[in-house]
């Protein structure tokens, strides 16, 4: 029997009635509030509902323990009589459900309707007050209304306690905290910030493991060395002390590594990486066997790694070479070692990756081209290993990016669709596997992304939202995983902005706001990590455009001036970085379209030279990037907009035109179509504009500001309804696959 809270003699904590199509739910609910520990410092606390107890276990769940019983009703009054608390699932299925109206009039009945929690997972609440949503409603008529002193409902409204667990709302960890606050009869502010104490308690605890790590590998290293010179005598005991060294670096580079950054503090991982390579150093040359060569080069991988995220590239090419140089010997000795070819080829990927983004595409695809070398030769011993062939797909898909960024979109098709098969294996082999789910969700990713540019925008949006489950996912799973959390922010901003682009703005915006969040959240957690800062950067000048073009130029502007402060602070500290500045023309490109829309003409050809200025070398040594072409573009369209000077306007415009002769426009990229379409309007040549517009209508895009053109040009654009028609067939045929391959389900 628990520990009653209230001093009485309830069997059950709590008894939670739901509807079947919400047995997922339940099944999280149960689990989390009866392994929930409450703070030590509330338990024994006396409240409102009785003393603070430190369990909130039994739960009752009537649909698990009444399946066999003969006595269904009977069972079900028992159960709620000895129940502490009543919480109900609320959705449109429990609302329609007799079983919960009815469990939550027999605890009223009981007298405890004081007693009675809501968690909301589906629906809107009292949508049966709103004309044609009553389907969507997921309160109960037991819930809404009151009863009478006979227990019987009454036409006098209540309003529920509940928590709301959807996205947008509390959200599923504020939701249960809101619960259990209730429950236990304590603020939700003050239990939220007993949790965050205990958070940070854990990570304390963390960081000073890996400081007592560290200290201990120093004092057994230096021992070690000293009984190195002792007498014959004491060799075996300075070889027991290295080993056990050894044994704590490996920790260090492995466990105490991975728990590090999932909670990204790459300060700790550095001085951690940084101590491990300082105790090899320290060998000397005869002490050094094959182990310790291979924790070395893992040790440099891994200070290349966080010198990478820190923006670092100089000192990040010098590590990852560092590492190659030995990792490259020990795969050499062992050329059917896979996991020695695997760390190898790992490392030459981190070299392409950081050349990648120093813009350097000819050195970039000549490391991933070894790596990918390197692991087809080890494909051969072991066909049929699943980390080899979640290796070989990463350098497939890195590949597939540099053949893409040089317009060879047919051979960075076959890379991706050779990464989409790998990764497809390797799940197969491992299905609950989340680095290899992550890598499977990017896979579909990048097939969506060439769909879209041959102009294929329903196929796009399915391959994303494919992708946004997966990583939606995985997040849920480990929600305290920050590089989790961070696969899902950057996908729910690519599904938004697809969206947005097939006329969804709301659900556009929507996720982009999403991305927002969490990447506010991370930049709040971990202030100097450069991938965070950049991530909200990118998606807050993103979402500033669709609120713009809602309307919203004051949320628009504010969103946009975040975006352009963090990229000028992110540029000034890593000049070198081609990617965040082409990010940061983007974001000069949307403060120019808000400055052109409230009339400042000045300014928003200022803001769109310099966005020129950022962009236009960049497109000279890279002319087949689409992202920079398309941003290029659009720069130079809306510098044509609020010049003065109608011929310099024409020829703008012309240029513009010409350019986009020299790239494969017939691909059917809507993007660049729309771009085109704009130039040929402004033009005066609305008969050539007119075989394009209807390809972008067959294509079902329905952009905004394209939309928001067409109108001021009187040019009809309705909505393709086939398009959605086709859009959703093809969703609800690919649901099947994508729950089989991912175990997720694709909304």
């Amino acid at each position: 029997m628990p520990e009653s809270s209230s001093g009485s003699s309830f069997t059950y904590r709590a008894f939670i009635s739901y509807s079947h199509g919400d047995k997922a739910w339940a099944d999280w609910l149960h689990k989390a509030l009866e392994t929930y520990r409450v703070p030590s410092r509330l338990v024994g606390k006396p409240t409102d509902a009785g003393v603070i107890p430190r369990r909130l276990n039994p739960v009752f769940r009537d649909r698990e323990e009444l399946s066999s019983s003969p006595e269904l009703g009977s069972k079900i009054n028992e159960a709620l009589a000895k129940s502490e608390n009543l919480i109900v699932l609320c959705s449109p299925a429990s609302a329609a459900s007799r079983w919960v109206n009815e469990e939550v009039l027999a605890y009223k009945r009981m007298g405890r309707s004081g007693r009675i929690f809501c968690l909301i997972v589906a629906g809107e609440p009292n949508a049966t007050d709103l004309p044609g949503r009553a389907a969507e409603e997921c309160f109960c008529p037991a819930l809404r209304f009151a009863t009478d002193v006979d227990g019987r409902p009454t036409n006098e409204r209540t309003e529920p306690i509940a928590a709301d667990a959807r996205e947008g709302k509390d959200g599923k960890a504020n939701a249960k905290l809101k619960l259990i606050a209730g429950m236990l009869g304590v603020g939700f502010d003050a239990l939220k910030q007993r949790e965050l104490q205990r958070r940070t308690r854990r990570m304390t605890a963390i960081a000073a493991l890996a400081l007592g790590v560290m200290a201990i590998t120093s004092v057994l290293a230096v021992y070690a060395l000293i009984s190195r010179h002792e007498a014959v005598v004491a060799q075996q005991a300075a070889q027991r002390r290295q080993k056990q060294a050894e044994g704590l670096v490996g920790f260090m580079l492995g466990d105490l590594n991975d728990k590090l950054l999932q909670v990204n503090r790459l300060d700790i991982m550095q001085a951690v990486d940084g101590k491990a390579l300082a105790y090899f150093k320290s060998l000397p040359n005869n002490d050094v066997n094959d182990t310790a060569l291979a924790q070395r080069a893992k040790a440099l991988e891994k200070i290349g790694s966080v010198r990478l995220e820190l923006g670092n590239f100089t000192g990040a090419l010098d590590a990852f070479r560092s590492s190659t140089a030995v990792s490259s010997k020990l795969a050499a000795t062992s050329p059917r070692d896979v996991a020695r070819q695997i760390a190898y080829s790992r490392t030459l990927t981190f070299i392409g990756f950081t050349h990648w983004n120093q813009g350097k595409l000819d050195d970039a695809q000549r490391a991933f081209e070894s790596a990918h070398q390197t692991l087809q030769t080890s494909l051969s011993h072991a066909p049929k290993d699943p980390s080899l062939l979640v290796q070989l797909s990463s350098t497939d898909n890195n590949i597939g990016h540099v053949l893409e960024a040089r317009g060879q979109f047919a051979a960075a098709e076959l890379a991706y669709q050779h990464t989409l098969d790998e990764i497809q294996e390797a799940v197969a082999a491992k299905p609950d596997d989340a680095h290899y789910l992550s890598e499977l969700g990017d896979a579909r990713n990048n097939l969506g992304k060439l769909a879209l540019e041959r102009g294929d925008l329903a196929t796009a949006i399915l391959e994303y939202r494919y992708s946004d489950a997966i990583e939606t996912n995985l997040s849920a799973r480990d929600p305290r995983n920050n590089n989790q959390r961070e696969g899902m922010l950057r996908v729910h901003a690519i599904l938004g902005r697809a969206l947005s682009l097939a006329g969804e703005t709301t659900a556009g915006k929507h996720d982009l706001q999403r991305s927002v969040d969490i990447a506010t959240q991370l930049t709040r957690f971990e202030p100097n990590e450069t991938d965070f800062q950049n991530h909200l950067a990118l998606y807050s000048s993103q979402l500033a455009r669709l609120q713009r073009l809602d309307g919203d130029m004051r949320t628009a502007v504010a969103s946009n001036s975040r975006a352009i402060a963090i990229m000028v602070a992110l540029i000034k500290k890593t000049p070198g970085n081609r990617i965040w500045q082409s990010e940061y023309a983007e974001a000069l490109i949307e403060q120019a379209a808000e400055q052109h829309h409230v009339g400042n003409a000045d300014a928003a050809r200022s803001s769109a030279r310099n966005a020129l200025d950022i962009l236009e070398p960049i497109l000279a040594k890279q002319p087949d990037e689409r992202g920079t072409m398309l941003d290029t573009m659009t720069a130079k369209l809306l510098l044509a907009a609020v010049i003065d000077d109608p011929v310099a306007a024409r020829n703008q415009r012309e240029e513009v035109l010409q350019a986009m002769q020299r790239v494969k426009i017939d691909d059917g990229d809507p993007r660049l179509l729309a771009l085109r379409i704009e130039a040929l309007l402004a033009l005066g040549r609305a008969a050539k504009a007119q075989p394009l517009i209807k390809q972008l209508w067959n294509e079902g895009y329905r952009d905004p500001e394209f939309v928001a053109l067409l109108q001021h040009e009187h040019i009809a654009y309705p909505v393709n309804t086939a398009f959605h028609v086709r859009l959703l067939a093809a969703a609800n045929a690919d649901n099947s696959e994508a729950a089989s391959q991912a175990g997720v389900k694709v909304h």
